[in-house]
């Protein structure tokens, strides 16, 4: 994993702060704080393209939607494919929950 070269006593720290948020309000707020909107947007478009590369959406139709470069889809689908299964592992869990989540 990329992230190893990252890993220690900092990075568990900020792991830990999001582990231990409640709810989305808390994520709201905690983000707001720790990140600028670029940073924000750009996550949340890396989530999307994810879940659209998924779905089997084309490039030009997540490109469309997403307004993502056809840099950030292939990067993402390069994690799809040969990286960790962190987004598989998100996009299956969100799927689960959707439910739930169109009642918030």
């Amino acid at each position: 994993m990329q992230i190893d070269k990252l890993r220690g006593e900092q990075l568990d720290e900020l792991f830990d702060a999001i582990l231990s948020l409640k709810d989305r309000e808390e994520c709201y707020r905690f983000f707001d704080d720790i990140a600028t909107m670029s940073e924000i947007t750009s996550l949340a478009q890396r989530l999307l393209v994810a879940k659209m590369l998924n779905e089997g959406r084309t490039y030009h139709a997540i490109v469309e939607e997403s307004s993502a470069s056809t840099t950030t889809i292939s990067r993402v689908k390069r994690c799809l494919t040969y990286g960790n299964d962190g987004y598989k592992m998100v996009l299956e869990r969100l799927e689960k929950n959707e439910p739930e989540n169109e009642q918030e």
